[in-house]
């Protein structure tokens, strides 16, 4: 009695332990439970994946080449930065095409001077120094391009996990697919378009001086409609100063609500990005209006206290993903590390575009190619339709195990009930997602079940034939199915782990599912089953078996 006594409590604390894990599954009775078991038991069971609870589905493609202009751009500021430091009188530092850096200077003396300190940025290398003596052009290396490319797909799917973790998705599923697109899974989201605009938006924060010079001869109107800034573009098109760019401020009617736009003359050279950020939070003004406060780093704060130094009565553009959030007057140099974006937000936006500027830009813009968007009332159809195949399944199994092995047959029911009792409970212990594929494993689970009883019955069967007595018939036929069944289940779950380790979503619902199963499945058949029928044959002398 010991050795069955042994394995007897453990099948009664897997039993146990199945039980507790899968209550919070089913929340109408976790939520009737006292407040102290609550702290006891874990919090979390079972979550439904996207096709069962509903959310979107995103595949999106990251805008490589761009990635490779805004490391070269950022270049660029760098190479002016240290002609200035030099004190290289250069005529313009620009980036031509889409690697390349072209820079341009009247006294050709300063050719040698020019070459010599671009040897300092090794990623570049120079495809043009004889063509002319004014000019020299520099294109990034291939390697360092592939680099920026690799990178840019990483850095990508970094940002968009922090913002999705901001934003409060249970179970999110974001992994790369191919050479440069992003899958992106989000159960259960209540607002599909804020999330995919969260998702979507760069987020590149910059800080540009305003040319309030130059601004006056353009003639640039007050405000124009929303809609119009492809006409005013095309109107001031060969009017615009060398290193000036058009960029528009939004801004709504109080009294009718109509977006308009307000366009400003600014500097191309980026004073300040977001990268020194360290923190955005948001914050309520006196007139009750919120708007975005940022803490910069201490090599970033040192940096805005000298622009802003440089720049008292000036005005300095707060510029996000091209759009001007702001543009204040500095009237003082501003010390302590911190800054504000203002505008016309609501509480909803301001906390949207603090979660971006935490959770940091993208390194390039996001292309969606596709978007789908499943309702939950398709996942509740799928639900129903699961658990009626399930119980469908079970039923037709139940039935043919008692009618074909009669007693035995009730014993490998009781197993059968086991394993699904077991694989609910291991599937609300790992906080496992439930796919639609992943009720299909637990389909494929019922007939898997008794399948290893099957084996072990029919060894039983040939035991009795030959004349032995039950206890030796039941011993020898667990023990002559023993390696048949180990084989079969190692074979299922070297697949399982296959489909796992390179499937995406579903495929990984059903690989979860199969390989539990398979391991719950070697418990019950060949030690809860075995348990049964060694308190039979221990309490009493069993002369014949019903089989």
């Amino acid at each position: 009695m010991k050795k069955v006594g042994g394995r007897l409590a453990l099948l009664v604390l897997v039993v146990v332990a199945s039980l507790i894990f899968f209550i919070p599954s089913y929340q109408p009775f976790y939520q009737t439970l006292p407040g102290w078991m609550k702290t006891v038991i874990p919090s979390k069971g079972i979550t439904l994946g996207l096709d069962l609870q509903g959310g979107i589905h995103l595949v999106m493609e990251v805008d490589e080449d761009r990635a490779v202009e805004i490391a070269v751009d950022r270049s660029v500021v760098s190479l002016q930065d240290t002609l200035v430091d030099k004190k290289i009188p250069v005529e313009s530092v620009a980036r031509t095409g889409q690697s390349q850096v072209t820079i341009q200077f009247q006294n050709p003396d300063l050719k040698a001077q020019v070459q010599k300190m671009i040897s300092d940025y090794p990623i570049f290398s120079e495809t043009e120094a004889a063509g002319s003596a004014n000019k020299l052009v520099w294109e990034l290396r291939e390697s360092e391009s592939k680099r920026i490319k690799d990178s840019t797909i990483n850095q990508a799917l970094e940002t968009i996990r922090n913002r999705i973790d901001q934003f409060g998705v249970a179970e999110p599923i974001v992994q790369r697919q191919g050479l440069k697109q992003i899958v992106v899974q989000l159960p259960g989201v209540k607002e599909p378009k804020r999330a995919r605009d969260l998702i979507k938006e760069t987020a590149l924060l910059e800080f540009k001086m305003l040319d309030e010079d130059n601004q006056p001869k353009l003639d640039l109107p007050a405000s124009i409609p929303k809609g119009g800034e492809a006409e005013l573009l095309k109107q001031v098109e060969g009017k615009l100063p060398v290193g000036d760019e058009i960029l528009f401020e939004r801004g709504v009617q109080k009294d009718t609500g109509r977006e308009y736009r307000v366009p400003f003359l600014v500097k191309k050279r980026v004073m300040l990005t977001g990268d020194v950020l360290s923190d955005a939070q948001v914050s309520i003004g006196q007139f009750n209006d919120p708007y975005v406060s940022m803490t910069f780093d201490s090599k970033g704060g040192q940096e805005f206290e000298r622009i802003t130094g440089d720049n008292i009565k000036k005005r300095m553009a707060v510029v996000l993903d091209n759009t001007i959030y702001s543009a204040p007057v500095i009237q003082d140099r501003i010390t302590g590390g911190r800054a504000q974006i203002t505008g016309t937000f609501s509480m909803q936006e301001a906390n949207d575009l603090a979660i971006v500027l935490r959770a940091g830009a993208l390194p390039a813009p996001l292309k969606i190619i596709q978007d789908l968007t499943v309702g939950p009332s398709l996942g509740k159809d799928s639900i129903e339709k699961g658990i009626q195949a399930t119980l469908f399944a079970g039923a037709l199994v139940v039935v043919f195990m008692i009618v074909y092995y009669r007693l035995s047959g009730v014993i490998a029911d009781f197993a059968l009930m086991l394993n699904l009792l077991c694989l609910i409970g291991a599937l609300s212990a790992l906080n496992a997602t439930l796919t639609l594929p992943g009720i299909a494993g637990i389909v494929l689970t019922i007939g898997m079940g008794v399948d290893s009883n099957v084996l072990i019955f029919e060894r039983i069967r040939e035991e009795l034939r030959s004349g032995k007595g039950v206890r030796l018939a039941v011993n020898g036929g667990y023990d002559k199915a023993l390696l048949t069944i180990v084989d079969s289940h190692v074979t299922t779950l070297i697949t399982g782990v296959a489909l796992f380790l390179f499937g995406t979503g579903p495929i990984k619902g059903f690989a979860v599912t199969l390989c539990l199963g398979i391991g719950i499945n070697l418990f019950t058949a060949l030690i809860g089953t075995k348990v049964i029928f060694d308190l039979f044959n221990q309490r009493q002398k069993v002369e014949h078996l019903s089989i």
